[in-house]
């Protein structure tokens, strides 16, 4: 893929980041089931046991004769009812004969009312990564294991690759050889927050994305409050009005970090990437809102000495929009618009 000579393209009404990543936030998901002609995959609810036993809800659905597994989990807000691009994800991977894992990560949807437990960016969610994958097998869902998510998920997801070259430092005796996670594909993974959110709160645009995101996770927060009033400060909650704050108030103390810039630099992404050798295919686009241009050079130059990582950086597609043109889904041979997705299942295949 790396020598890949096609590019992406959007409509030309899609072209800016900024419209690609409001029109996926505000119209894609009114429509979306249109686009694809695959039914819902028949789930059935599983509780998984994350590190230090922490409960995690998930959704599993196995095909006949599947040929690997994706285990997957979406962004910094939302659930598994209303994060529908990764339910997206979900019926296009079990037609094309995976079986699907879903979750909803620490602190987030139906988990959330299972534990207290905040989130830590990919600290420990990378080991939940790989314990799902485990429960995952012990179901019948077969290897190989492909990681998956995209924004704060992708950096999840990372770290998911990062844990399973290590599963042998696991406390738990996990079922699961290291040979059995083939890898991981991102879209648009968060790799440096201290860089992003400086950026956001200095562009003019950026201040209004960050302030929506600040109040699904204040939201977040005191559903989490609601559920478990003994384990969590309603005045911490209280305080917290930004991204930077939900942390500071409510996620840092219990981690042992002195400071959110401690937290951010501890969990980097881009600080994991020269350690991964497993197979991962990163997608990530130039004219993305939420993250600092910046980043690129370094993201850039990181993958160009790592050959276990195939990264594709596009000049379009904003924040996980990549709506594609259909001049594009011509040049790819692509069934519908949804070219990220697209491509993770290809490279997958190809994988596999």
């Amino acid at each position: 893929m790396k020598n890949d000579k096609r590019h992406f393209h959007s409509p030309w009404w899609l072209s800016n980041g900024l419209a690609m990543t409001l029109y996926l936030a505000f119209r894609a998901s009114r429509d979306w089931e249109a686009t694809i002609p695959y039914p819902e995959p028949p789930y059935q609810e599983k509780i998984f046991r994350g590190a230090h036993n922490v409960p995690i809800f998930g959704i599993v659905a196995i095909p006949e004769c599947a040929k690997g597994t994706i285990v997957g989990t979406y962004g910094i807000t939302g659930d598994l009812d209303n994060q529908w691009f990764l339910r997206l994800l979900g019926r296009k991977a079990f037609a094309q004969g995976y079986a699907v894992v879903l979750f909803d990560w620490r602190a987030h949807g139906k988990t959330a009312l299972l534990s207290p437990t905040l989130t830590s960016d990919g600290l420990y969610e990378g080991d939940d990564f790989v314990l799902i994958a485990a429960q995952s097998k012990a179901m019948g869902c077969p290897a190989p294991f492909w990681f998956t998510g995209y924004s704060l998920g992708g950096q999840l997801a990372l770290w998911g690759i990062k844990s399973a070259q290590a599963i042998a430092r696991l406390p738990e005796e996990v079922g699961l050889e290291e040979s059995e996670i083939g890898g991981g594909a991102v879209i648009c993974p968060s790799l440096d927050s201290n860089r992003s959110l400086t950026y956001l709160l200095n562009h003019p645009w950026g201040r209004y994305l960050e302030q929506a995101v600040a109040r699904t996770l204040k939201q977040l927060a005191w559903r989490l409050y609601h559920a478990h009033p003994q384990d969590i400060d309603s005045e911490a909650v209280e305080r917290a009005n930004s991204i930077w704050g939900f942390d500071q108030e409510l996620v840092i103390k219990g981690l042992g970090f002195s400071s959110v810039e401690e937290y951010y630099d501890a969990s980097s992404g881009l600080h994991i990437l020269p350690h991964l050798h497993k197979p991962t295919l990163i997608l990530y686009a130039a004219d993305d809102p939420m993250f600092d241009p910046t980043i690129i050079p370094d993201l850039q130059g990181i993958c160009a000495d790592n050959p276990a990582i195939d990264l594709r950086v596009t000049k379009q597609g904003g924040h996980v929009g990549y709506i594609s043109s259909h001049a594009c889904q011509r040049d790819y041979q692509d069934p519908d618009c949804w070219w990220a997705w697209n491509r993770v299942l290809e490279w997958c295949d190809r994988e596999t």
